[in-house]
């Protein structure tokens, strides 16, 4: 095998949740560039029929499992329909996940007055969200004896970032809970079985944008900061998640397993100095 059919993704099948947002779409995407079959999971099904009709104008194959990552008998209804399409899942992307208002301690909300189900909701949805469809999907890649779950992780789990706390705490957890994923189906069901994450810089997305820019696209105060604090100068643009998740979704890195892969443009290792 030559090194680049070691990025191929020839058939393979890939479930990719939170796929109607802009960094999910990017990678479910990318997937299907690189020859996977892919299930177009979300909340609103037509948000995922659109990313379907997307992928294959270009050429790719995919299907849209609508499904809602916090309700196990929804997922269990998405693997199902996966399973009698294609009869088998080969990779995970747990791309579900966000901020939330109540979890942020900015203008009236301060970290006395926080709302317990307010921080219990954004722990939730990013840290259950990943945890479920890991449980549903990553069964069938136990009986299979070989399968790629990919998380994503974020800058805010490794360094501490003003305002989001609850999403900073969950993204911490997605972390432990990766690495502990890596260590259980390795040591207990082979070594076929893999679970990585990657851990995006700043991408402009819908939840943050007005947190980054300006009506007018200049950079908000807090965007300036962030861009002054990473040594390429820029945001990313989404494309740039899906090199690192085909290879840890292909065969390109059968030997790696348990870690967390920056794509950050240097934030997380520049001091601000």
């Amino acid at each position: 095998m030559s090194v680049f059919d070691q990025f191929s993704l020839e058939g393979k099948t890939a479930i990719v949740t939170g796929a109607t947002g802009v960094l999910g779409g990017a990678m479910a995407h990318g997937l299907a560039a690189a020859g996977a079959k892919v299930a177009i999971l979300g909340r609103r099904a037509e948000k995922a029929q659109e990313v379907v009709d997307a992928i294959q104008a270009t050429g790719g194959i995919a299907l849209a499992t609508p499904a809602d990552v916090l309700s196990t008998d929804s997922l269990n209804i998405a693997r199902d329909a996966v399973i009698a399409e294609w009869g088998r899942i080969d990779i995970l992307i747990n791309a579900a996940g966000g901020n939330m208002p109540g979890a942020t301690i900015l203008n009236d909300v301060t970290f006395f007055n926080m709302k317990e189900e307010d921080y219990d909701g954004v722990v939730k949805l990013n840290l259950h969200g990943s945890l479920l469809p890991t449980q549903v999907f990553g069964e069938v890649m136990v009986e299979q004896g070989s399968g790629s779950i990919i998380n994503i992780s974020s800058m805010a789990a490794a360094r501490s970032l003003t305002r989001v706390l609850g999403y900073s705490n969950a993204k911490a957890a997605i972390d432990s809970f990766t690495r502990w994923m890596a260590m259980e189906l390795a040591q207990k069901y082979g070594a076929g079985l893999r679970v990585n994450a990657i851990a995006p810089g700043f991408f402009v997305g819908e939840q943050n944008r007005a947190f980054l820019l300006n009506p007018d696209g200049t950079h908000t105060t807090r965007g300036q900061t962030i861009i002054d604090h990473t040594p390429m100068g820029r945001f990313g643009e989404p494309d740039e998640l899906v090199g690192t998740a085909i290879w840890l979704a292909s065969d390109a890195s059968k030997f790696v397993t348990g870690v967390i892969v920056p794509v950050d443009g240097g934030f997380s290792v520049f001091s601000g100095v």
